[in-house]
């Protein structure tokens, strides 16, 4: 599938929506990436993790991702490659290891996020697995829309990358133009 056809996939899923959005930064854009829409449809889901599959290791003895965008994705991608998996979630504000999961020293870990914007949450994954001992092999995520400004300590496989235009609220053209605005993301907006 080349990166059209993944996007315009991404499209009749419902996941890349057009609007008017309030992102968790605080910026405006009159797209946004809700990736949670891809696992309403379990085989197309799965389709499209099928083309992440052979970019990563197959010797990773442990998946992990933050939640909430990453919980269905790190699941799958554990399942594809007969590993274990666990989520990190915030707890008063910060990223923990919760609900009895536990790392291992010694254990090689990939960190998947379903959309990689500042690559804040996904920093904080690596440093809980870090300070349990753990090997992060690498960070994967299905879309990638840091513009090449993330910079992990570990190789970053993203299954597409995507450039959506942002806008500071007092600039934006959405806003000039009295469209009405959602704040769509999983955290409280900035």
């Amino acid at each position: 599938m080349t990166g059209q056809e993944l996007l315009a996939k991404f499209r009749e899923l419902g996941a890349l929506k057009t609007g008017h959005f309030q992102l968790t930064s605080g910026l405006h854009s009159g797209q946004y990436m809700q990736c949670a829409a891809i696992f309403e449809y379990p085989k197309a889901a799965s389709e499209i993790i099928k083309l992440l599959i052979p970019k990563l290791p197959q010797d990773i003895d442990t998946v992990i991702a933050p939640a909430i965008g990453g919980i269905n994705l790190g699941y799958e991608v554990a399942r594809a490659l007969q590993c274990r998996f666990v989520f990190t979630e915030r707890e008063q504000g910060k990223m923990a290891l919760r609900r009895g999961f536990t790392l291992t020293a010694g254990e090689k870990v990939l960190v998947v996020e379903d959309v990689v914007t500042t690559g804040g949450s996904v920093r904080e994954v690596i440093e809980i697995a870090r300070c349990h001992g753990c090997l992060v092999q690498v960070v994967a995520c299905l879309v990638d829309r840091s513009q090449g400004k993330v910079d992990f300590p570990a190789p970053f496989i993203p299954l597409m990358r995507m450039e959506i235009e942002t806008f500071q609220p007092d600039q934006c053209p959405l806003c000039a133009a009295n469209l009405p605005i959602t704040k769509p993301g999983s955290r409280t907006v900035k």
